[in-house]
């Protein structure tokens, strides 16, 4: 009952991480075309896709999955050598999240709603190697729980 998930993929994705972003529309010939206001989006999506698709084998999984990313942030000039900082500044976590879930879907997965668990953190690329670690594993509701599903604390969750 309290099995390991399987694991389904453990990729890390070289390169400056790109956030989703925001959508911009606009009208030609009666038809609204979208587009994203990121222009370094659409190649690091095919990269992570393509990273992806190099170790994924499999066809696409319609299962509930886990996700851990962790972005590594080039680090500013600026940035002192002797204390460790952490990248509390733009791109937001959750628009790299998006990215990175979009570029995924149709690889790995069939649909980013079968995402049911992220974690995700920002860090500098302390090493010089910005980009992304990603692993999916398949979800277990109860992984993780000593004592079967979650429930709430009484008076607590109506």
């Amino acid at each position: 009952m309290n099995e390991i998930p399987e694991q389904i993929l453990y990729v890390f994705v070289r390169g400056i991480p790109v956030p989703q972003g925001s959508m911009k529309a606009f009208v030609v010939k009666g038809r609204p075309i979208l587009t994203s206001t990121q222009k370094n989006l659409k190649p690091w999506r095919n990269q992570v896709a393509m990273e992806a698709s190099s170790i994924y084998h499999n066809p696409v999984t319609d299962k509930p999955i886990a996700i851990v990313l962790e972005f590594k942030m080039p680090c500013p000039k600026s940035l002192p050598k002797t204390k460790w900082r952490l990248p509390a500044k733009r791109p937001d976590l959750d628009k790299l999240i998006r990215a990175i879930l979009d570029s995924l879907t149709g690889v790995v997965f069939k649909d980013d709603s079968q995402v049911v668990t992220i974690t995700a953190m920002k860090r500098y690329a302390y090493d010089g190697y910005p980009g992304v670690k990603i692993v999916i594993n398949e979800s277990n509701p109860y992984y993780g729980f000593d004592h079967g599903p979650h429930q709430w604390p009484k008076g607590r969750g109506k």
